[in-house]
């Protein structure tokens, strides 16, 4: 019998003191929780042989107690239901002054980075968990290895493979939480060896740049032309950081005598070449551009994320490695697996089921609608605004009549519109010519949001 009152009912913390006032104490607790809020209007109280139970105490002094309650009017009991919170006002507790009134949040917002996140594959991805969930040993809801799960390892190695041209192996396949997961332990590496500085794209977002130079290295940006960035750093750069699917933000890809050069650049010095897979699985308008990673293993890391083809909030991210950095990345990570098991599984069968690839195939054509119709709606109602990196990604690069940029993002933040500038995304040593423009992400609103965003932004547009 004690075991059957040790696992019933619900739990509740109380410290109702002790000595010849204990019911009295016990009733005042009670009382607090009830009138600061803390059990709330309809909650269920412990039966009170389970509680007395747990406070180590008589059945008749919490009987008593909740008799008393329910006679102030503070607990309701019914036969059948238990003992539960009397619905009633709830006074808060003090706490400190109002915060002055925010901006409100934007009615749509257009800022790059994010994907339709009411079209993540809820069902799918129920059932996959279910699969891998069933199908788990006991041993993977352990601490794990710090590369990650190998099912997921495993899974990952062959898309990246097939899909991708990544040459790996799952032994080389180090998951993550995310791109800034992986970058900042690479930044440990990289630190480690005795690196000093890094060559990061002109345009690219400050977070990475901060994450390296938290690190203790330094951030020099390269130079950017007509042909998009020059990957080949100064003499004293141990690495560089490029976007060579989809240079993020201006859209292009790196140039294929760009490419060869970097991974030259690479074997001559020793040095790394850190690549992000922006925008690797959704292209339109070209074949797709294989990865940096496939001429050159050895040095170069290829790093992807689920976070565009399904939601950042999975904060699952992965990096093929070179054979020799398996180990410091491993350890620079941690001595065990820091990222949710469960998911990891969910992932590995997603992939190997065959629905991340559909998943991703019907997104890259919802995409591709939205950006047809963004196109079509500047040239109908802003033809001075040229267009640009729409060949792939989820964002397109609105080039601006020079000057006007400022104007033009505090006009679309009148308009209820959430977008950056470019000069928001250009390293603030970067030599190259300031452009004006919009960096406007399309992954974001709804279907049904799509045509009042698109409509706002044109109002907003010279």
């Amino acid at each position: 019998m004690a075991e059957t009152w040790a696992t019933s009912g619900v739990d509740l913390h109380l410290e109702p003191g002790a000595g010849p006032g204990l019911r009295r104490g016990l009733t005042d607790a009670l009382r607090e929780a009830v009138r600061t809020g803390r059990l709330a209007p309809g909650a269920r109280l412990p039966s009170s042989r389970s509680l007395a139970a747990d406070l180590g105490i008589a059945r008749n002094t919490v009987a008593e107690a909740y008799g008393d309650l329910v006679a102030e009017g503070w607990l309701t009991a019914r036969q059948g239901s238990g003992t539960r919170v009397a619905e009633r006002a709830v006074t808060e507790p003090a706490g400190p002054a109002p915060r002055p009134r925010t901006a409100p949040r934007p009615a749509h917002d257009l800022i790059p980075g994010t994907p339709d996140l009411a079209a993540f594959p809820r069902a799918q991805w129920l059932r996959a968990a279910r699969r891998a969930l069933s199908a788990a040993p006991h041993l993977a809801l352990g601490y794990g290895d710090p590369r990650g799960r190998p099912e997921l390892r495993t899974a990952l190695a062959g898309y990246l493979t097939r899909v991708r041209g990544v040459r790996t192996d799952p032994d080389r396949v180090l998951v993550c939480a995310g791109f800034a997961h992986g970058l900042r332990i690479l930044g440990a590496v990289l630190r480690a060896r005795g690196v000093h500085t890094v060559a990061v794209e002109s345009y690219g977002l400050d977070v990475h740049w901060a994450l390296l130079t938290g690190a203790g290295l330094r951030v020099r940006p390269l130079p950017f032309d007509a042909l998009g960035t020059d990957p080949v750093p100064p003499d004293g750069t141990g690495a560089v950081l490029l976007t060579p699917a989809h240079q993020f933000p201006m859209g292009v890809p790196l140039h294929p005598d760009r490419r060869a050069a970097v991974v030259e650049w690479a074997r001559r010095t020793g040095g790394l070449v850190l690549e992000d897979d922006y925008d690797g699985e959704f292209r339109y308008d070209r074949q797709p551009v294989g990865a940096l990673q496939g001429l050159d293993p050895a040095h170069v890391v290829h790093l992807g994320t689920a976070s565009k083809a399904l939601a950042p909030g999975l904060r699952l991210g992965w990096m093929a490695l070179p054979p020799g950095l398996v180990g410091e990345a491993a350890d620079a990570k941690g001595g065990s697996d820091t990222c949710g098991v469960l998911d990891q599984l969910t992932l590995a069968e997603f992939l190997a089921s065959g629905a991340y690839d559909r998943h991703v195939r019907a997104s890259r054509l919802r995409y591709r609608r939205r950006r047809d119709a963004l196109v079509a709606a500047l040239a109908a109602r802003a033809p001075d605004v040229r267009v640009t990196g729409i060949a792939a990604g989820l964002h397109a690069v609105l080039r601006l009549p020079p000057g006007t940029e400022t104007a033009v993002v505090q006009a679309a933040a009148w308009q209820g519109l959430a977008v950056h500038g470019l000069a928001r995304h250009r390293h603030p040593d970067a030599v190259t010519d300031p452009l004006d423009a919009l960096v406007v992400g399309y992954g974001t609103p709804p279907d049904h949001a799509w045509a009042g965003a698109l409509d706002a932004l044109c109002r907003a547009l010279p």
